[in-house]
């Protein structure tokens, strides 16, 4: 039988009910002062100023040595590029030191190949091409003064006089502009195959760093805070996977449209149409720049080779709108995806900035510093939004 109830433990009982009607009835506490909450501690402004200045310090290494950098940046991008292929040959079974053998010896009997088979055509095509632009200019200007729409003035209201000195100008522009570019591509490509730089220094910087790639990532991480490795660790993967999928996807994607442009346009036989379809190709990873520099150079050759046999010129065009079909339907889904992250406009200008300051070891470096500072600009606008300055006093929840 249970035992009654006491006034003792009935005075308890009343005592714990009236406790939680008064919690009921009592206003919640007041938040604490948001200055309060979002100040700055001095640690973090030591962390700051920490980051800061080593950004400024690799800034002025890299303004220092861009003369030397590219054998060695060459060769981490190299070794970057190829480390999932050789994770894949060691799961297979070999050990890191053959897998890295294999592929650096592979990728060099590719280079070697591409050296003796494409680049002396591509070479060959690129003289001729220097040499016959003037030529084509003044063919183009030749049609342009014989064409006299006087439909357009009838219609339109356009005077072809007019018309043909804006063309004419045009051209001239445009002839001076090639001009400067081939010389730039010219001086450039002089700069770049350096044969004792790239032929020799690239691939052992390349092998080193296959080598000890893994060891070194784990190394970096082992330096992280303990604190904050959670948070960097996921920093990073992003950023790999922002950079990883638009090196390898993008420069796939590159590969397949340069060979397809230069096989449609020798196939329906322009002239110089190997060295326009790789070059419109290669340079697509720079959005819509690629395609409509080939449209334009592959038509103003079209123009002067096939006239007045119009279907041959609509027959180029179609090779290049069909290319873009197949790069924004096919290609671009399958190969790069839409988890990368680079908007066109930011990664645009992160090209141009990065080429202008540093050269070619900026265009190499551009696309991870623009993945990074895209991954850390959305990681901080997450904290921001979450956190009191945002928030205020007011308990807001962000979609």
């Amino acid at each position: 039988m249970a035992n009654p109830k006491t006034p003792t433990d009935s005075r308890r009982t009343a005592l714990a009910v009236a406790r939680r009607k008064a919690a009921a009835t009592m206003p919640p506490p007041e938040p604490a002062p948001v200055a309060a909450v979002v100040a700055i501690e001095p640690r973090l402004w030591r962390t700051a100023a920490f980051w800061i200045g080593a950004a400024l310090v690799l800034l002025l290494f890299l303004v220092v040595f861009s003369s030397i950098l590219l054998p060695f940046v060459a060769g981490m991008v190299l070794a970057y590029f190829l480390d999932p292929i050789a994770d894949r040959l060691q799961r297979v079974g070999l050990s890191r030191l053959m897998a890295t053998i294999v592929i650096l010896v592979g990728f060099v009997l590719m280079l070697v190949l591409l050296l003796i088979v494409v680049v002396p055509v591509l070479t060959s095509q690129l003289a001729g091409f220097a040499a016959n632009v003037p030529g084509y200019i003044a063919r183009l200007q030749t049609l342009i003064t014989d064409f006299d729409p006087e439909w357009l003035s009838d219609n339109f209201g356009v005077d072809p006089a007019a018309l043909r000195d804006g063309m004419n100008g045009l051209l001239t522009q445009g002839a001076g502009f090639l001009t400067t570019l081939m010389q730039s591509i010219w001086s450039s490509g002089k700069a770049i195959i350096d044969v004792v730089g790239l032929l020799v220094v690239t691939p052992v910087v390349a092998f080193y760093m296959l080598l000890d790639w893994d060891r070194m990532v784990a190394k970096v991480d082992s330096y992280v805070p303990r604190d904050h490795v959670e948070t960097v660790r996921q920093l990073a993967r992003d950023i790999n996977a922002s950079t990883a999928g638009f090196v390898r996807g993008q420069g796939t994607l590159c590969l397949v449209l340069g060979a397809m442009y230069a096989v449609g346009l020798t196939a329906v036989g322009l002239n110089f149409g190997l060295l326009i379809g790789f070059f419109a190709g290669l340079i697509s990873f720079i959005p819509y720049v690629g395609s409509l520099v080939g449209l334009v150079l592959s038509l103003g050759v079209a123009f002067v080779q096939f006239w007045p046999d119009w279907p041959w010129i609509v027959l180029v065009a179609a090779i290049f709108f069909g290319g873009q079909f197949i790069e924004g339907n096919i290609l671009q889904p399958k190969l790069v995806g839409s988890s990368v992250g680079l908007h066109p406009v930011w990664l645009m200008f992160a090209l141009f900035a990065f080429g202008a300051l540093f050269g070619f070891v900026g265009l190499l470096i551009a696309v991870p510093a623009a993945a990074a500072v895209g991954v850390l600009v959305r990681f901080a606008i997450s904290r921001y939004l979450e956190s009191p300055l945002y928030r205020g006093k007011s308990e807001v929840t962000v979609a």
